[in-house]
């Protein structure tokens, strides 16, 4: 039986590749999808037989409050990110929980924007941050709590890849709202506050070698509690570095690969695979190297906390105004960037 009957706007690679399979995977049902693509239509119509499709977001708003097409109980925001704060404030008047893929928006302005009216339509809100349910990050949360890596000063994780002919699509060519920083960026700096709580420095270097957009993203954080995280994401490293590395005064957390993208620097004597499926990462000490139990978890988990959230009252997935200091973080990087300076943040 369906726990959810779910709305979305958009049915591209995020919409169809990532939400619909993650509500699929845990007995959702797709009953209304904004698309205008003849062939994305046609394919939200063979994933989900009787399907109502809507041309704009204002059709489906009218469809939820007349109730064509039957009770919606979420809708989900996965449309190109530029679009992505005026999606949320239409669908705000009709009340319904909304998940929003990030970024909520292109910058913090828009964001708070976007959350404050949420607010005073009193429709609940909350962001598409899944990588908090990845394997990795949990296994790393379990690591930091045992405190087998001592006081922690460094972490850094890099999303590389290596793309030199990039793809032809709106995340490469969209000004706007495309771009590394927003799409990998707000992942990346969404698990480093999680991790280590908020930042209070940004540095940053952006580049845009071979799209319009950043396709070559660093940052150096400073959180409040002194730890510090660099952060790269790149679609132009023939030589991607390890995914993840925590340097601690008692040792060192190595992730080397990262969901099948290989790493030019593995652990010496320790390659993806040679523990097992069980494992996740590698403590380090020198020369001493033990493998780390991963952690149970992954992304449909984000569903079923959405599942819980709408229908059993249970808390809010990712508090929306998460989104919002993950968005004053990106902002502070472009200043960063284009100055060559260190930006710092108030404490709000």
């Amino acid at each position: 039986m369906s726990r959810m009957r779910v709305a979305m706007v958009g049915y591209g690679d995020a919409g169809r590749g990532i939400h619909a399979r993650l509500l699929r995977a845990c007995g959702d049902t797709v009953t209304h999808v904004v698309v205008r693509s003849p062939e994305r239509a046609a394919a939200a119509h063979a994933d989900w037989p009787g399907v109502m499709l809507h041309d704009d977001v204002e059709a489906l708003v009218r469809a939820i409050r007349s109730g064509a097409g039957g009770p919606v109980d979420v809708v989900v925001v996965a449309s190109p990110t530029a679009l992505h704060a005026g999606h949320v404030r239409t669908l705000a008047a009709t009340g319904r929980p909304i998940v929003v893929d990030k970024p909520i928006a292109t910058d913090a302005v828009s964001a708070r924007g976007v959350v404050e009216v949420a607010e005073r339509s009193h429709a609940p809100l909350t962001v598409f941050q899944n990588r908090r349910w990845d394997p990795e990050q949990l296994t790393l949360r379990a690591v930091l709590a045992s405190g087998e890596l001592g006081s922690v000063h460094r972490f850094e994780r890099r999303w590389e890849r290596w793309r030199p002919v990039p793809k032809n699509r709106w995340k490469e060519n969209d000004p706007a709202g495309g771009g590394l920083l927003l799409d990998l960026g707000a992942h990346l700096v969404d698990s480093a506050v999680q991790l280590f709580g908020p930042v209070a420095s940004v540095y940053a270097e952006l580049r845009a070698v071979t799209t319009t957009t950043e396709d070559d993203v660093f940052l150096a954080l400073r959180h409040r509690d002194g730890v510090t995280s660099h952060l790269q994401a790149s679609g132009i490293a023939g030589a991607p570095g390890p995914r993840t590395r925590v340097l601690g005064s008692d040792g060192a957390f190595v992730v080397t690969e990262f969901e099948g993208e290989g790493a030019a620097f593995a652990v010496s004597g320790a390659r993806a695979g040679d523990a097992g499926d069980t494992h996740e990462g590698w403590l380090l000490r020198g020369s001493i190297t033990s493998p780390v139990t991963r952690a149970p978890g992954g992304h449909e988990d984000f569903y079923r906390a959405v599942e819980s959230w709408v229908l059993d009252g249970g808390p809010v997935p990712v508090d929306p105004w998460d989104a919002v200091r993950t968005a004053a973080v990106l902002d502070a990087a472009r200043v960063s960037s284009a100055g060559g300076v260190v930006v710092e943040l108030g404490s709000t």
